[in-house]
């Protein structure tokens, strides 16, 4: 190669290298005369700058394409010096495919992605960068399986032991692995697998560190920050997030990432103050740097801000950024968020129909969204606006399709639930179950010891008749009162699977019991669903600890506010059901308000203060009047949990029963049943409102 030729491709290296703002090129250089390991590492890292650099620009439309110029002109200048080996082709492509899908061209990137998958030992590139694009487009679910796959090949090469060294040998692609792990955790805490989430950031951060890279340091840490807020452990949170700022200082770039992490924290802890001083700060920092994908980020925050200051206009005026970034930039995952805080925006100001097409949209958005935890809180303020603005139907809507979510999320985490609870609750019972199996097992140990004297008494029967008689005597007393302590733990290890651990209320096993019971198989009797309000504020402010405290006392002043012959059922949650075998339509509603006042009279003493806790509440007596059908007591139930919608709908602290329902069959009963709503507006269904005590 002559010296002139070398020079030109030197000199392009300053010129594109220089006006990004990127390692100087006399870091380039040295870069390919180093040894093998060392002259791959710095490369990666170089090229690891230029797509972070471009990351939050603007200029992702046809005809402004700055970092794809400048990458093909760095691998022109490699090629032209000789170092454009296997290893370095694979990182410039890599590069290449991530720009490309920061411009939405996911069909280019793909094609990178195939190309890497056909040259050996590059297939985990080439599944992390599906993983991406999956994740770009808001399909987390299938994000995390191509991320899976991707780790699985990675990990192999980055073993805990001796990170470091295998890291500095070029053996271990810390950053392909880094980029794994966190969509890993990001799937685990959307399902609302924290301590999941907690190993994978944990995993992230060992090689962020040991390849000492400061960004991804503290990234990992303020991610981990999020994890442990959501475990309610408030000190560790605060640690984390302490520890992610001080190293990201320096790095404005990655600052003002975490300061979106930092203002979502403040939002979810209702830290006003926090929240605002987090968006300033991190205002500042993307108009300092141009980083308009942060401007847009803090602007979605700006919006929350205002949302939660009941200031819907000022949140509508601040969209102007977001939908900017948007135009030029789709991310499935920031419109989800835009569009439904503008919906809600529009909601409180009576813009039904604009609120309409933004959660049109929003669907739209949500086709494959696997964050089913987000979709929750979604709903739950969307219900919360629609029933604030007098749209009882929207509201119901609602409200029904954040308890189908809820049913599926626990459906799909149970056994973690379980494992949950297991840590939290059953570690007294644990040992108490424990020592009631030591005991079965020694009252058997003890039966089979009696039965062996009791033959030995027989074999003695023809030398000591009478010490025969009374040793006898005493057996049978023992191995009765043996048989006695048997049945009575038997009967208290039933007992206690109809026992809710918590409250010690009775269960839904119990209850089923009881309904299994009854001589007829039509229900008859009234059944109260009630509801504790706005039990998630709760447990979001003050923690799961407050929000056991608070599930206890309301069971305790349920039990005190019915009658000595009805049944009190924790139904799960936040819900209790209430069972009267005999009331008449009088003492029903005279029930139903005590329970309202008992409840919300006073406030529930914690150790963060007094909350003031009410309930909504559902009921109806059974058979229905007047046609007087026959129900099973599951549809009892049923009906009974509508009464409890419309009380919340229509703003909780209150008690909605059923009066009369006129169907003249059980298949005009069904389709009153498919349609609540609608048999109320017509009046083929007479509600009776009962209000609760007012906070004055």
């Amino acid at each position: 190669m002559s010296r002139v030729r070398r020079l030109r491709s030197r000199y392009l290296w300053v010129l594109l290298g220089c006006s990004l703002g990127l390692p100087a090129p006399a870091q380039v250089q040295a870069t390919i005369s180093s040894p093998r390991s060392a002259q791959a590492e710095a490369l990666a890292a170089q090229l690891d700058q230029l797509v972070r650099h471009d990351q939050g620009q603007a200029n992702h439309q046809p005809g402004t394409l700055g970092s794809l110029k400048t990458l093909q002109a760095w691998r022109q200048a490699a090629a032209t010096d000789g170092v454009l080996d296997e290893r370095a082709r694979a990182d410039f492509d890599l590069a290449e495919a991530r720009l490309l899908l920061a411009r939405g061209d996911s069909e280019a990137a793909l094609r990178l992605a195939e190309r890497l998958a056909a040259q050996p030992g590059h297939q985990a590139l080439s599944l992390l960068l599906r993983a991406e694009q999956a994740a770009r487009q808001g399909r987390l679910q299938a994000a995390a399986d191509w991320a899976s796959q991707a780790w699985l090949i990675l990990e192999a090469n980055c073993p805990e032991e001796g990170l470091k060294a295998v890291i500095q040998q070029g053996h271990c692609d810390y950053r392909s692995s880094w980029s794994a792990l966190r969509l890993l955790a990001r799937q685990r805490a959307a399902e609302g697998a924290h301590s999941l989430a907690e190993v994978h950031l944990r995993r992230s951060l060992d090689l962020a560190q040991a390849g000492i890279d400061s960004e991804r340091s503290a990234l990992s840490m303020a991610s981990l920050a999020q994890v442990h807020q959501s475990l309610s452990q408030t000190e560790q949170s605060r640690r984390w997030l302490t520890l992610a700022l001080q190293t990201a200082q320096g790095d404005a770039q990655t600052l003002g990432q975490i300061k979106v992490i930092e203002a979502t924290m403040a939002a979810r802890n209702s830290d006003l103050r926090a929240q605002r001083q987090a968006l300033d700060e991190g205002l500042q920092i993307a108009r300092a740097t141009g980083n308009r994908l942060l401007l847009a980020q803090m602007h979605i925050g700006l919006i929350d801000f205002y949302m939660q200051q009941k200031q819907p206009l000022r949140a509508l005026q601040a969209a102007g950024p977001a939908l900017d970034w948007l135009a030029h930039q789709p991310d499935a995952r920031i419109e989800r968020a835009l569009r439904n805080n503008l919906a809600v925006a529009r909601i409180q100001l009576h813009q039904f129909e604009r609120a309409r097409q933004e959660l049109a949209r929003l669907r739209e958005l949500n086709q494959g969204h696997t964050e089913l935890v987000e979709q929750s809180v979604e709903l739950r303020e969307q219900g919360e606006a629609w029933a604030a603005a007098g749209q009882t139907r929207e509201a119901i809507l609602a409200y029904h399709a954040e308890r189908k979510l809820n049913d599926q999320l626990t459906a799909r985490h149970r056994e973690s639930s379980l494992q949950q609870l297991k840590l939290k609750y059953d570690s007294e019972r644990k040992q108490r179950d424990l020592a009631l199996l030591v005991s079965k097992q020694a009252l058997v140990d003890r039966q089979l010891s009696n039965r062996q004297l009791a033959s030995q008494v027989g074999y003695a029967v023809a030398a000591l008749l009478g010490l025969s008689l009374l040793l006898a005597a005493v057996m049978v007393r023992r191995v009765h009162l043996a048989n006695k302590r048997l049945k009575a733990n038997e009967v208290l290890l039933r007992a206690q699977s109809e026992r809710d651990p918590l409250t010690d209320l009775a269960n839904r096993r119990h209850f089923l019991a009881v309904m299994n019971q009854q001589a007829q198989p039509a229900f008859n009797g009234a059944l109260l669903m009630v509801d504790i309000d706005h039990f998630k504020h709760v447990n979001d402010e003050h923690g799961h600890g407050i929000g056991d405290v608070v599930i206890c006392e309301v069971a305790r002043r349920l039990s005190h506010a019915v009658r000595q012959n009805d049944l009190v059922v924790r139904w799960g949650g936040e819900e209790f059901l209430v069972f009267a075998a005999d009331v008449s339509a009088e003492q029903l509603c005279a029930l139903a308000e005590r329970i309202l006042h008992s409840v919300a009279g006073t406030p529930v003493q914690t150790t963060d203060g007094p909350l003031r806790i009410t309930v909504s509440l559902g009921f109806a007596r059974f058979p229905l009047p007047p046609s007087q059908l026959l129900l099973h007591w599951e549809q009892a139930v049923n009906w009974a949990d509508m009464a409890l919608y419309s009380a919340k709908s229509r703003g909780r602290n209150r008690a909605m029963g059923i009066e009369t329902v006129h169907a003249p069959n059980a298949e005009a009963l069904a389709a009153i049943a498919a349609d609540f709503d609608a048999a109320c507006s017509s009046e083929r269904v007479s509600l009776k409102q009962i209000l609760g005590p007012s906070s004055a």
